[in-house]
């Protein structure tokens, strides 16, 4: 449902995305222990080069900002996953993986300079203390967050222990009340993994993970035995945009597919104790279960292990596009002032021998989405272009391929249907999501009565919704064309609306409910159960 120009304002994202989860394969390598400290060893010219900038260079210089100018630049010559991380970043580069963390429980993004609430943990510290979706952060205690680096310093002055209390100064739109303040006293948040876990119909159930994080497998084990018990006979397993994460989050989740003592990946680095090796265990609960996992260009290194595994030993189908490709490994190397760098100390390899990583030595790393755009491979299975020498054979016999990530058994062509610049603009704007919270703080009465009477797939926006929606993006400046004056027979911009207004009244999994019968990718795999039964 993404235009090529979204498409490619989102690459920087995914790329920092999948950087900062990867990493996870190394804290795991590493039984979880703490980081290695780095010490001064023999290569000490470069050190008396410091020294001699420091004391002979005609200006004053920052030894501090000398060497970690320096550290960035060397990293940078070796490969894309081995980076510099500054002390003040460090403290929160692994927040997004761990099963709970301290804070007030809140979604927050930015909108013009101010963070905006988009989401609430139920019963969370925030939720508790009357905070509601669209309020407007201005301050928490007395330090103003706004400007570019808001949502860093939200960060800083928002999450804390336990216990501990904050401050927020808060705009709330519509209200008329003006700014207010309310006292949260933190506590410890859940990370959710699982975004979404029902049933597509009688028998066939639809699981959606974003990330594996520390609680990934158990969410995941739990939604599996709640769909169990609403009859699941065929398990479509959604993978698309997930990131990564702990390997052996990854690969839990595999065995429950995979019977007996099957590799399901392994590692190797220049020193042998990074060479590992990971089998599933006997006596899987899901191993006869037809099983489709869903892929895109989003999906990269843990989750490109789970795919990997089950491609090889040709236990279910994987169906989509081509995977991101990020078959490296690092391991946090702390230094003494938090700072640390995060270094690439193997590849991992899928059972038949291949690695999934994609080339970085042409220059042209950060450009991969853009390349596979221009040439076509996301529209056609044809441009898919595989270097034929590193064929692989799955246990099957059939032909698997190396480098660049996985390539899935069944091509589904990215969706633009309905998709324009214009509804990219609204979508980059967030003016969807700003109308639904804006929506809901107007007309309680009226969401709550739909809330009663209806579900988010029965629920029909209609032209008075619909046409609130047009004046409201009016005012935010959106230039409405002519030819879309007419929103019932766009089918598409309805039921966008539709989806987010339905989050607004039915709670997080309501969009995937909506959209999964427009979904080209789950209606594919829908059709394509009895192949993989």
């Amino acid at each position: 449902m993404s235009s090529p120009d979204k498409i490619r304002t989102l690459l920087p994202i995914l790329l920092a995305i999948t950087l900062a989860s990867g990493v996870a394969l190394g804290y795991w390598l590493f039984n979880n222990s703490d980081k290695q400290s780095l010490t001064r060893n023999e290569h000490g010219k470069f050190a008396d080069f410091l020294n001699l900038l420091e004391k002979e260079y005609v200006d004053s210089l920052n030894p501090e900002t000398l060497t970690e100018d320096a550290i960035i630049k060397i990293l940078a010559n070796l490969d894309p996953h081995s980076v510099y991380i500054p002390a003040k970043e460090a403290a929160f580069s692994g927040t997004m993986l761990e099963s709970e963390f301290e804070g007030i429980g809140i979604e927050f993004q930015m909108v013009k300079d101010t963070l905006q609430v988009i989401s609430l943990n139920p019963g969370g510290p925030a939720d508790k203390a009357g905070l509601l979706r669209g309020d407007r952060i201005i301050s928490a205690g007395n330090q103003r967050i706004s400007g570019p680096d808001a949502s860093k310093l939200a960060f800083e002055l928002i999450r804390g222990k336990k216990g501990s209390s904050v401050s927020l100064q808060l705009f709330r739109p519509g209200s008329g009340g003006g700014i207010f303040r309310r006292n949260v006293i933190r506590d410890v948040i859940p990370s959710v993994a699982v975004d979404a876990a029902f049933m597509l119909d009688k028998e066939t159930a639809y699981l959606k993970i974003n990330r594996f994080s520390e609680n990934s497998f158990n969410e995941c084990l739990d939604s599996l035995q709640s769909l169990d018990k609403q009859g699941m006979k065929a398990l479509i397993l959604d993978l698309r945009d997930n990131t990564g994460g702990y390997l052996d989050k990854a690969t839990r989740l595999a065995d429950e597919f995979l019977g007996g003592k099957e590799l399901l990946v392994y590692t190797r680095g220049r020193s042998s104790r990074y060479n590992q090796a990971y089998f599933s265990q006997s006596g899987g609960s899901r191993v006869e279960i037809p099983l489709i996992l869903l892929v895109n260009e989003g999906t990269a290194s843990a989750s490109e292990i789970l795919a990997g595994a089950i491609q090889d030993h040709d236990r279910g189908l994987i169906v989509g596009r081509r995977t991101f490709g990020k078959g490296l490994v690092q391991v946090p190397l702390g230094f003494d002032d938090g700072s640390e760098i995060r270094l690439t100390i193997s590849r991992y390899y899928t059972p038949s021998g291949r690695c999934i990583q994609k080339p970085y030595d042409a220059g042209n790393y950060d450009q991969d989405l853009d390349n596979r755009l221009a040439n076509g491979e996301l529209f056609a299975a044809d441009s898919i272009r595989p270097d034929r020498q590193k064929v692989y054979r799955t246990a099957g016999g059939r032909s698997v391929y190396g480098e660049g990530g996985i390539i899935p058994d069944v091509f589904v062509s990215l969706d633009t249907v309905g998709v324009n610049s214009f509804i990219s603009d609204l979508m980059e704007q967030n003016i969807f999501r700003e109308f639904a919270l804006a929506w809901k703080q107007k007309n309680p009465a009226i969401a709550e009565g739909i809330r009663k009477n209806s579900s988010a797939q029965t629920f029909n926006p209609g032209d008075a919704i619909l046409l609130d929606f047009v004046a409201f993006a009016g005012k935010r400046g959106i230039n409405w064309p002519e030819n879309k004056q007419k929103l019932s027979t766009d089918i598409f911009l309805s039921h966008t609306i539709k989806s987010y207004i339905a989050d607004q009244i039915w709670g997080s999994q309501s969009d995937y409910r909506i959209f999964y019968g427009k979904d080209p990718c789950i209606r594919k795999a829908i059709k394509l159960i009895p192949d993989a039964r």
